[in-house]
């Protein structure tokens, strides 16, 4: 195939790689029509827009914080109260520790004594029946007695 345009003739291949410059640059500028066009657009859009109206979210925001500001100091509180009555129930136990070994020294020492005692006792109880046992067969031993 052959082309003649204004005295140049064009031949099979020249005239493909012609026709997709032309095609390419075609296409390049309606790509950057399109480009600038919506550009415009966006432009006027953007300078239409107005912002909403967020003061009632920024009054929300201010309540939510002076709320969990409320919270976070009645739970400090509750922390504090806890911590004191953590450190009490500590100190009391630490003291009934103290008085039990305290209780626990007196009564081992009054078992103590109670043994000490009744062994005493014992003692003193097998000697009185050891002396009354013995006077029994004094008395009974004797001839004036008139037991046989």
């Amino acid at each position: 195939m052959e082309v003649e345009y204004q005295g140049m003739k064009f031949k099979g291949g020249k005239f493909f790689i012609i026709l997709s410059l032309i095609g390419a640059i075609i296409g390049g500028g309606w790509t950057g029509y399109k480009f600038y066009d919506d550009y415009l657009d966006m432009k006027a859009k953007i300078e239409g827009y107005t912002a909403p109206d967020l003061s009632h979210i920024d009054e929300q925001i201010a309540v939510l914080k002076s709320e969990v500001s409320m919270v976070l100091e009645e739970v400090s509180l509750v922390n504090d109260v806890a911590q004191s009555l953590k450190n009490d129930l500590r100190d009391d136990i630490k003291t009934m520790k103290a008085d039990i070994r305290a209780i626990d020294k007196v009564v081992n020492d009054i078992e103590d004594r109670v043994k000490a005692n009744e062994r005493e006792i014992s003692q003193d109880f097998k000697i009185l029946e050891k002396e009354i046992d013995d006077k029994i067969k004094k008395s009974l031993s004797n001839p004036l007695a008139g037991i046989k």
